[in-house]
């Protein structure tokens, strides 16, 4: 039997600025795996320029008017800025580390030990949709945890999250006390955040900080052009609003029989709604209103047709913001896979996957609208359903991947009443048929088109100038 080492990370004072501590290694052997077993390593298509080797050098994670922590790197040599969030999901951080509405962001994990089960293959299944990933990238800035494991056993792995993170432009740090991190965001709320790799820290680089709220990030994680996924055991078509849509959202709808066309997040989707069944608003990072062709494009469409729609998460809020409501940011966010959700309806409770920022002001709902679904936690709005109309979003992921399978039921609620419209149309048009044709699905792309990496020092230089420009707004506005 193969051994197991790990040699716990000694408690220290909790101190604003801590003195360097080297996280020890977590060790795991290497599972035996059949040969026939599909195992290949994720390309690297695309992002050589970003890549580095794995750094173990001395790195510095800083909070801006908070704490400065150092410890060890272990991915990428590249310093990065973003915002600090958290997650207490005990598992899934491949699949947290590439969702898309992790984008510009720093995650830190809760999980003392992350990385012991390394990381998986870009392997895709039967319909073409990533197996294990939820983008083709690391979304995430930079990855923040106590202990990393440098060796992983899993049957699916082909590297360890050192080696991915390096490869992928990721600077990863661990060494630090994560529980000290996480009770100063839950005190103070989500902070923006550095990681510096190297030996010497400077203090002036703390003026550096870029806020990605300031970006509209939905832009860089959208699909540049429609594409589509066929499914074999349906005849049903939705359209799929991209605003850094999961690949486990696609998989939920195309198992279930539809077939899905994405499209840009700014697509005037109320000009091509008449040749689908359904529309279908995805997950995505930052701030809602940063959206506002989306928005207006919805507000047409629910003006103008009686078709079935659902959001999730940035979808939610899109929905709500395009009825009239507002959305606000929360203190922290919700950001994990055991929340519990409580059915207005039905009076139920579902464990749910989280990952959001921002939430509905269910007071500033018009009349024909109503809760669906809050947060048992913090009693935030998590779901907002019409009163007459096929139409509902939730805050949470009914797909969960990572999470618990609760409410996977809602597709099955979204998909009978696209079904039921389908058949309401067909008694206008018996002729009507929404399907994609042959050539159609083969001339649109089979995964999204254009879509950049994570944020890097590529684009620093950009966001930095639009952090400015908006500091100066906000100056100029409390001058007059």
């Amino acid at each position: 039997m193969l051994v197991q080492t790990m040699k716990a990370m000694p408690l220290r004072p909790l101190k604003v600025l801590q003195k360097p501590v080297i996280g020890a290694m977590s060790y795991r052997g290497l599972a035996t795996v059949e040969h026939n077993t599909p195992r290949q390593m994720p390309s690297s298509k695309g992002k050589a320029a970003r890549s580095t080797p794995v750094s173990y050098d001395r790195a510095t994670f800083t909070i801006r008017d908070g704490p400065v922590y150092h410890g060890r790197s272990f991915g990428a040599k590249t310093n990065i800025s973003g915002e600090a969030v958290f997650t207490t999901s005990l598992v899934g951080y491949p699949e947290s580390l590439t969702d898309p509405s992790y984008r510009g962001q720093i995650l830190v994990f809760t999980q003392p030990l992350i990385g012991n089960y390394g990381v998986p293959s870009n392997a895709r299944d039967e319909n073409g949709l990533l197996r294990y990933f939820e983008s083709p990238n690391i979304q995430a800035s930079g990855v923040v945890v106590a202990d990393v494991a440098e060796r992983y056993s899993h049957w699916t792995a082909v590297e360890s999250l050192s080696d991915w993170c390096a490869r992928e432009g990721v600077p990863a740090i661990s060494g630090v006390d994560t529980r000290d991190i996480v009770t100063f965001l839950r005190e103070q709320g989500s902070s923006l955040a550095r990681i510096t790799i190297g030996e010497e820290y400077d203090a002036d680089q703390d003026e550096a900080f870029v806020d990605p709220e300031q970006i509209n990030l939905v832009k860089q994680v959208s699909t540049k052009a429609p594409f589509h996924v066929a499914s074999s055991n349906g005849d049903l078509h939705v359209a799929v609003i991209d605003c850094g849509v999961k690949e486990n959202i696609l998989r939920s709808l195309v198992g279930r029989g539809a077939s899905v066309t994405s499209f840009p997040y700014d697509y005037p989707i109320h000009k091509v709604a008449h040749h689908f069944d359904g529309i279908f608003i995805s997950n995505g990072p930052g701030d809602p209103t940063h959206c506002q062709d989306t928005i207006y494009h919805l507000r047409k469409l629910m003006n103008s047709s009686q078709i079935p729609i659902m959001g999730i998460c940035l979808g939610h809020q899109l929905l709500a913001l395009a009825a009239g409501a507002k959305t606000i940011k929360l203190k922290y966010g919700n950001r994990a896979h055991n929340i519990p959700a409580l059915d207005l309806t039905t009076g139920r409770c579902h464990i749910t996957s989280q990952n959001h920022g921002y939430a509905v002001d269910t007071s500033t709902l018009p009349e024909d609208w109503k809760e669906f679904f809050i947060n048992l936690n913090d009693s935030s709005n998590e779901g907002i359903i019409h009163k007459s109309r096929p139409i509902f979003g939730t805050q949470f992921h009914p797909e969960a991947r990572g999470g618990p399978l609760d409410s996977s039921y809602l597709f099955e609620t979204y998909l009978d009443s696209v079904s039921k419209y389908k058949q309401n149309q067909a008694v206008f048009q018996p002729k009507r048929d929404n399907r994609a044709t042959p050539m159609m699905a083969d001339i649109l792309g089979k995964e999204r088109v254009g879509v950049t990496p994570t944020i890097g020092m590529a684009n620093m230089a950009a966001m930095a100038t639009a952090s400015a420009a908006a500091e100066q707004g906000r100056m100029a506005t409390a001058a007059a």
